[in-house]
């Protein structure tokens, strides 16, 4: 059974925090551990921070806080490369890392009360929130959403699964500031019980396996991701798929007002209040009330029919917050993209060949290294593979003969897809043990084949995570860019 935990938050006022024991479990390196400890700094907690990862591993966010925090820093108890059970046992109140269960663990069932930086957040402002989750799309549709707010001139912020910790901006947030959340499944599974999230707009983006060595099934994984319309009333507004099973269930359940985006013409559009849909053309309407629809999208940077999506589901969230039809065209034609995801962010030349290269680390579904691929008109070439997360890479296998041509780094899900490949006939350029082993034969590759035109699109899109060879997805995109800058150059 999922742990529910008790409603609201073990803190009224940030004031209560001050002279607080509270310990921290997971420092980590991608900033929601070190967002906590200089929040609850400043609020005058007394402080045990512990984390498995020794203090080597975590010298870079060790420095940071050393640095920012000056002498007091020696007021915080660190307890590196091990979890000592008395630190939970004495604490007022433990901060919970949303990538460690609950169930089973001994440490978090010592503890008297657990927040999250984002319970915390939660309860101690004021801000309207702008929520997001689902499996594909989330970050960069929460991305375009608060792209699309800044440029229209709201004071509007974004955090969340997207690694920024909602706390560095809490003190900036008001009745007037948007804040826009990413929320994954387990982040939405530490706010069960507590009341705490109504969002004045949801939307769930398209619902696919994911996260099933953890979850071990769809029913348990989409029970958390429900978690995100369960306190919303009936003032608030909920957008789902219409095109999906999943969407259609989320709209029977959520007490908010539903709203709809699909990839193609409504039948009975006149029944929606509010909706946006795509033509055969992949040209973007809004549709604002039984009698009238506009369009809205039809031109965009960014490449890939799933991309335009996620922009036009932002504009959507726009309307609703009362920005003019012509205002979010123009805005939102000129989205940019983000990092990691489907990101052109280097241009070269190998002989005769002009090459884009896209980083789509942060496509570690199958399902993502598909989409990927149909972004593009002509074949890409696909660099792609890692570790499997108990997933099926049928999805991958069934559109890899779209790509000119694959390289694949070694892992489980790597082996795991090689038998589907072998099934469909599609030939793999090799399997490689690191970037600068499968990059280096690339280049040379681009130097001496025939099979390459004057110009090639070349993405990242593993499919996979790849957490043995990276630290997250987000280092394996950095470090992608970085080793293709040096040998490309």
């Amino acid at each position: 059974m999922p742990h529910i935990y008790p409603q609201g938050s073990v803190f009224n006022t940030i004031q209560d925090i001050k002279n607080k024991k509270i310990t921290i479990m997971g420092l980590g390196l991608n900033g929601g551990g070190e967002a906590c400890v200089r929040f609850l700094h400043k609020a005058g907690a007394i402080l045990t921070v512990t984390d498995m990862k020794s203090e080597k591993d975590l010298e870079p966010t060790l420095i940071s806080l050393k640095k920012d925090l000056g002498e007091s820093f020696s007021n915080i108890n660190f307890v590196l490369g091990k979890h000592e059970i008395s630190d939970f046992e004495n604490a007022d109140c433990v901060i919970k890392n949303p990538g460690v269960k609950f169930q089973g663990n001994k440490f978090l069932e010592a503890a008297k009360a657990i927040e999250t930086d984002l319970s915390l957040f939660l309860q101690f402002t004021k801000a309207p929130i702008i929520a997001v989750t689902g499996s594909k799309g989330k970050s960069s549709t929460v991305s375009a959403i608060y792209y699309g707010l800044k440029e229209a001139g709201f004071n509007a912020f974004l955090g969340g699964n997207i690694t920024v910790s909602p706390l560095t901006f809490l003190e900036k947030t008001s009745e007037q500031t948007p804040v826009v959340l990413e929320l994954s499944s387990w982040q939405l599974a530490d706010l069960r019980g507590r009341g705490l999230l109504k969002p004045n707009i949801t939307l769930i983006t398209k619902i696919v396996p994911d996260h099933q060595n953890w979850y071990g099934n769809m029913e348990s994984y989409v029970a958390d991701k429900k978690l995100i319309y369960a306190d919303q009333d009936h003032n608030q507004y909920t957008i789902c798929n219409y095109d999906e099973d999943w969407g259609k269930i989320f709209a029977s359940e959520t007490k908010g007002k539903v709203l709809w985006y699909s990839t193609a013409p409504y039948q009975n559009k006149e029944n929606f209040s509010k909706a946006v849909y795509f033509d055969e053309n992949h040209v973007g309407y809004l549709v604002k009330s039984p009698t009238e629809t506009v369009k809205i999208l039809e031109n965009t940077i960014v490449p890939g029919f799933h991309m335009k999506q996620n922009i036009l589901n932002a504009c959507l969230v726009l309307h609703l917050m009362n920005v003019e039809d012509a205002k979010i065209t123009s805005i939102m034609e000129k989205y940019p993209g983000i990092e990691h995801r489907l990101e052109n962010f280097f241009q070269t030349q190998v002989g005769s060949t002009k090459i884009n290269f896209y980083n789509d680390s942060a496509a570690t579904v199958p399902d993502a290294t598909a989409a990927a691929i149909n972004a593009f008109e002509n074949p890409p070439v696909l660099i792609a593979g890692g570790t499997d997360k108990n997933l099926d890479f049928t999805p991958f296998a069934e559109n890899a003969h779209k790509a000119k041509a694959i390289y694949l780094l070694s892992g489980t899900g790597t082996d795991k897809l090689l038998p589907l490949l072998k099934e469909k006939n599609i030939h793999i350029q090799g399997i490689f043990d690191s970037l600068d082993e499968l990059l280096l034969e690339l280049k040379q590759d681009l130097e001496k084949s025939a099979n390459f035109t004057e110009k090639e699109n070349i993405i990242f899109s593993p499919g996979a995570t790849s957490f043995g060879m990276f630290k997250n997805e987000f280092d394996r995109g950095n470090q992608f860019k970085s080793k293709v800058k040096l040998i490309f150059s």
